[in-house]
């Protein structure tokens, strides 16, 4: 009896650390993935042809649909605001950010960068992590890549979403910058300026900064399960890892009470 009470201390442990984790997460990470068609994207700011982001894992952010892959040495990211149909021109925005550590710091580092687009903008900007910069919570704005894309447009009745006309945006950012990571911090923020209103992801973020951009510390996560991490999802394979302890774990338990009970 006792041995069968300390399993179930042991697995109760371990599913209180599984809970604490989730709490401090807040929201299921955005598992990005390999897409071989993802470079037939037509950058041009909207969903262009109906299988255009097909091939791309979907997350959502309110009514805001977001559309991730990786190929190569890119990440594409497709921003689809739905619920915004004033259409303002320049000021209407999207942003995402990556933490390639994902140290989840108070104060970004030079390896955090962000990358913005506005409607009806083909030319988007890159701001990169200066703890010494307070301009806009320690990002400073830096030339874009040559590579980089981010363009601003007006998706209507190609949008795999909906056809009424609404700001999407479409991003291509070099892994040369950023870098490679199956696991990154990730934050994105859209702007409506007729409500001025802000959506985040993840969502209702705030942050001790009057800034716009919130620290890392509040960013949420977005990892590659086809980079070496598991195919599946990690609460799966958290439950069938304890499954397993927990099974051989009690098999050892029960074959010791028979060697207890025999001799």
């Amino acid at each position: 009896m006792n041995n069968y009470f300390i399993l179930i201390l042991i697995l109760t442990f371990f599913f209180s650390i599984y809970s604490f984790s989730q709490s401090y997460a807040e929201v299921d990470p955005i598992l990005i993935t390999f897409s071989g068609y993802i470079g037939s994207v037509d950058f041009d700011g909207k969903w262009t042809f109906f299988s255009e982001w097909k091939e791309s894992s979907l997350n959502s952010a309110g009514n805001t649909i977001i559309r991730s892959a990786h190929k190569d040495n890119f990440i594409y990211i497709f921003i689809d605001v739905l619920d915004d149909h004033s259409l303002d021109i320049k000021s209407d925005r999207a942003m995402i950010c990556f933490d390639p550590n994902n140290s989840k710091s108070k104060i970004p580092e030079n390896d955090d960068y962000c990358f913005s687009s506005s409607l009806k903008n083909k030319l988007g900007y890159t701001m990169k992590g200066n703890s010494q910069s307070m301009e806009n919570n320690y990002f400073e704005n830096i030339p874009n890549h040559e590579d980089f894309i981010a363009i601003g447009e007006i998706s209507d009745h190609n949008d795999r979403y909906s056809e009424i006309p609404h700001p999407s945006y479409e991003f291509r950012i070099p892994t040369d910058l950023i870098t490679r990571s199956n696991h990154y911090g990730f934050y994105l923020e859209t702007f409506d300026a007729a409500s001025n209103q802000t959506n985040t992801w993840p969502p209702n973020i705030t942050s001790n900064s009057s800034s716009r951009i919130p620290g890392p510390e509040y960013w949420g996560d977005m990892i590659s399960p086809d980079r070496s991490l598991p195919e599946f999802p990690f609460p799966i394979v958290f439950f069938f890892v304890i499954l397993f302890l927990a099974i051989i774990l009690s098999r050892k338990l029960h074959y010791k009470d028979l060697r207890i009970n025999i001799h």
